[in-house]
């Protein structure tokens, strides 16, 4: 089933994003590698593809796990959340209708 992960970050948390970045990424492109990974990208705090310092607010993922145990834990394991960059993570099943 597919699930969504939606990251609020702390407040002022970019530096530790960049470096928990390699990491994080790192986990992502193994989901993708196994075909489970369906997106994933960051919220920018202001409407631009490039926040410089403003930095971001969040992140979305969205990928496929065998239940939302497994998917919690996997959220659980983040370098973001470990490194201080999330400050809470919400699991839920997700549904794709479209496209």
């Amino acid at each position: 089933m597919l699930y969504t992960f939606i990251s609020q970050d702390a407040a002022n948390a970019l530096e530790k994003r960049m470096a928990a970045r390699p990491e994080h990424v790192k986990r992502l492109q193994q989901l993708r590698d196994e075909g489970r990974l369906i997106l994933a990208g960051p919220h920018p705090a202001i409407d631009s593809d490039d926040p410089g310092p403003a930095g971001f607010t969040g992140s979305l993922v969205v990928a496929e796990f065998d239940s939302l145990e497994d998917a919690r834990r996997w959220a659980n394991a983040d370098p973001y959340l470990a490194a201080g960059v999330y400050e809470q993570t919400t699991v839920k099943p997700f549904k794709k209708v479209l496209p």
